[in-house]
């Protein structure tokens, strides 16, 4: 039997169980980040900051009380960890043994950023080993030349030994990873046992359904090497056990659980607005938001100037259940002020003034996080008159 949702329906079940709806429902103080970051599965990290990081922001979006030491407070006490989700993130440390899999693939020769060179692991894991927790600067060598992912040899080895999990991330200073070894980080209570193929497909499944409330078998193995065959065979098995539900919408067939599709009897805040992060779990996978929102969005600061439509560093605008806009911000934190390079609202005339209504409030919030007292529009693009925040 398939359960069939109009796209409304869909848009509800998945903002709700993203927990977009509302910023109290995991409390107020550090736990409530811990309990977010679980719910999630995982939280990008990302290098940027145009504006306030990926991870914090994403967090932000969810938790009233939000702070971003609550991250270092929790990586300290062993309750997060880094490494690879379908990118660097944050994950819950009861969830360790579900990256043993691709730590133990890299270990026994595949690769992942560059072929490893066992002498420089050698030398950086000696090192740490006799030293204590170190940090990239703390070996003198020299990158080989100036291009942007260029790495000196111990930097490389570095990576190369943490994403194998021989290192781990304790804590970060400056935003700047500190390694040490992973007998020395990892909890003595944390499950090490390396899980079949069948629990590991499972696992992903599950925290993917619980997350975004719906998905298909591509999504929930986004950028999972090899693994397309298993997460199908596994999706069967859960169907016929009653565990998952065949979820149409529109053309599109997906997954979904009976517990998620009770969160459809709650309703949507209508005035809620939100000004997510490129790297939001909630959307992170373009062609499900161009699927399931009717939104073409694209971050384009990997993207060369003269090709770039919305500007370097654009912010999706989440209003209701719609992608409405976007914005292409900067914080200036040595000036005190946020930029709103380009503002574009992509709404009918009548609802315009009703988005920059909720925008104002949000956007006064968006700019004390990101630590600036002021704001200033450049741009403007969309129905209506030009918008004053105030």
């Amino acid at each position: 039997m398939t359960q069939s949702l109009s796209v409304n329906e869909a848009r509800k079940l998945v903002l709700h169980s993203q927990r977009l709806n509302n910023r109290h429902q995991f409390g107020n103080r550090t736990e409530a980040t811990l309990e977010a970051i679980k719910h999630l599965g995982y939280v990008q990290l990302d290098t940027l900051s145009v504006v306030e990081r990926a991870h914090h922001h994403t967090l932000w979006n969810r938790l009233q009380k939000f702070q971003p030491q609550h991250i270092d407070k929790l990586q300290r006490k062993g309750q997060i960890f880094e490494h690879w989700a379908h990118a660097l993130a944050l994950l819950p440390m009861k969830d360790y043994r579900y990256s043993l899999p691709m730590m133990n693939r890299i270990a026994a020769g595949d690769i992942h950023w560059s072929p490893k060179n066992s002498r420089e692991t050698r030398k950086v894991l000696n090192r740490i080993r006799a030293e204590g927790p170190l940090q990239a600067r703390d070996f003198d060598d020299k990158r080989p030349n100036n291009k942007m992912w260029s790495r000196s040899p111990s930097k490389r080895a570095l990576e190369q030994l943490f994403i194998e999990g021989e290192l781990m991330v304790p804590y970060r200073v400056n935003f700047q990873k500190v390694y040490d070894l992973r007998e020395r980080v990892l909890p003595s209570d944390v499950n090490t046992l390396v899980p079949s193929e069948e629990e590991l497909c499972r696992h992903l499944i599950t925290s993917f359904l619980r997350a975004n409330g719906l998905g298909s078998v591509k999504e929930m193995g986004y950028l999972r090497k090899g693994i397309g065959p298993a997460m199908h065979r596994t999706a069967r098995e859960m169907q016929e056990d009653g565990l998952l539900l065949r979820t149409r919408v529109g053309d599109k067939e997906y997954f979904s659980t009976p517990s998620s599709l009770v969160l459809l009897q709650e309703k949507l805040p209508q005035s809620s607005l939100r000004i997510l992060s490129p790297f939001d779990n909630a959307i992170i996978q373009r062609g499900r938001v161009n699927d399931l929102f009717d939104f073409d969005y694209q971050v384009e600061c990997y993207v060369r100037k003269d090709k770039r439509r919305y500007g370097y560093f654009c912010l999706p605008i989440l209003h209701g259940n719609k992608l409405v806009g976007r914005i292409d911000a900067k914080a200036d934190r040595k000036s005190g002020t946020l930029i709103l390079h380009y503002l574009q609202l992509e709404v009918s005339s009548s609802r315009a003034q009703t988005v920059l209504k909720a925008l104002n409030p949000e956007l006064k919030r968006f700019t004390a996080f990101n630590g600036c007292s002021d704001l200033k529009l450049h741009r403007y693009s969309g129905n209506g008159r030009n918008p004053v925040f105030t």
